[in-house]
């Protein structure tokens, strides 16, 4: 049974690291947000053509200074699009862990834990019914979070046609206040 826990430390060691790099996606898809933002919301400006008065006699400004925003906001979406990516990996990866997790206890033949053994707490340690649950709840989770994000990605690239300064301000709130995940559920 011993041996059965430390194979899920090791699987949990695993989860806190996707953990902490969820968090450092986390921090690098805000920054994209928001200078995504940032370009949506002076698009609107640059494309009123009497912005460019006094700069009249310089052919082609505005349409020069449009392109080179449009790809600037072009290689945003694109890294952000990476970035979910990422997301998505470490999702598949908490749901192989949880499922190689149920596989451990179902074991085969004599291996097989009855749901007492299951239970069993050894020391402080949580029971492995307790780790399933913890794990299967932590991909749960982060699916769901990850699905949210990604709607929200999705809403950004529309509002680049339509750009609207409140609309695109509540997105920016819906991702800051992500993860949803309170830091004490994820520890297990």
């Amino acid at each position: 049974m011993e041996a059965m826990v430390k194979k899920y430390q090791q699987r949990f060691r695993k989860v806190r690291d996707e953990m902490d790099r969820w968090s450092e996606l986390q921090s690098r898809l805000i920054s994209q947000f928001r200078n995504a933002s940032s370009i949506i919301q002076r698009l609107q400006v640059l494309r009123d053509s009497k912005k460019y008065v006094r700069l009249k006699d310089v052919v082609g400004i505005q349409e020069a200074v449009l392109e080179k925003q449009m790809e600037s906001l072009q290689k945003i979406l694109s890294s952000m699009n990476n970035t979910m990516e990422e997301f998505h990996g470490i999702v598949l990866s908490l749901g192989k862990i949880h499922r190689d997790g149920r596989q451990m206890v179902k074991g085969g033949g004599s291996n097989q834990l009855t749901i007492k053994q299951l239970q069993q707490r050894v020391g402080v340690k949580p029971s492995l019914a307790y780790c399933l649950d913890g794990l299967m709840l932590l991909q749960e989770m982060h699916c769901s979070e990850y699905l949210l994000k990604s709607s929200l990605v999705s809403a950004l690239s529309a509002l680049a046609l339509k750009p609207s300064a409140s609309d695109l301000g509540a997105l920016q709130q819906l991702l800051v206040d992500q993860p949803n995940i309170p830091n004490e559920e994820e520890e297990i």
